[in-house]
């Protein structure tokens, strides 16, 4: 039985769940879901190994957990951009948000990033059923906004994806963007990367750019 079929009743529960799932987000983050154990994620969380199973029966249901709790938040930026707004602020909203996540959420972007390298075991019906009709349906927005002349031609999927592997690669492959940027910038590549990110898109989307 999973944190989701039976809910926290106490403050206690409330706190021990918690503590399991920031304590696995660290973990699976940082070493994939294959390299994660039960009782690594129990060290992290405090907490005994029978302790934790009390509350997840398995390092899966831990992960399904985290994934599921994540999703409304790592979708909300694509929801995020309206059909009836200025195309080229609405995407730029967007890109501007996916590289804040990348700033804020670094774990979480690992997460769904070694989620994916594996196969997406765990993810394949989010996939399908909520990611997918979501693409589809911002694409076709900004199809149309591409025919209409609001913005430069644009290939609509290719687009995304475009934004995604940019601005995720800052929480990605955080440890080789600081190694290689000039140690000024190596702190904090975040600044520079929004100017760019902006500048290039803005760029390319701007009609007769």
């Amino acid at each position: 039985m999973t944190a989701n079929a039976r809910k926290p009743r106490t403050r206690i529960q409330q706190k021990n769940t918690a503590a399991i799932l920031e304590a696995a987000l660290d973990v699976f983050s940082s070493r994939g879901f294959r390299g994660s154990t039960v009782d690594q994620i129990a060290k992290a969380a405090g907490l005994s190994k029978p302790n934790l199973l009390y509350y997840f029966p398995s390092k899966e249901a831990i992960h399904r957990e985290l994934l599921s709790g994540l999703l409304d938040t790592w979708l909300a930026p694509l929801h995020a951009m309206k059909a009836e707004g200025d195309p080229l602020e609405e995407i730029m909203a967007y890109v501007r948000r996916k590289l804040e996540m990348s700033r804020e959420m670094p774990r979480e972007s690992r997460l769904f990033a070694n989620e994916v390298l594996q196969g997406a075991p765990n993810l394949e019906g989010v996939l399908k059923e909520h990611l997918k009709p979501l693409v589809d349906e911002k694409a076709a927005v900004i199809e149309g906004w591409s025919a209409a002349g609001r913005i430069a031609p644009v290939h609509p999927y290719h687009l995304l994806f475009s934004i995604w592997s940019l601005t995720q690669h800052y929480a990605d492959f955080d440890v080789q963007v600081r190694a290689v940027l000039p140690q000024s910038e190596a702190g904090d590549p975040f600044p520079e990367a929004a100017r760019h990110v902006d500048a290039m898109f803005r760029k390319m989307l701007t009609p007769g750019g």
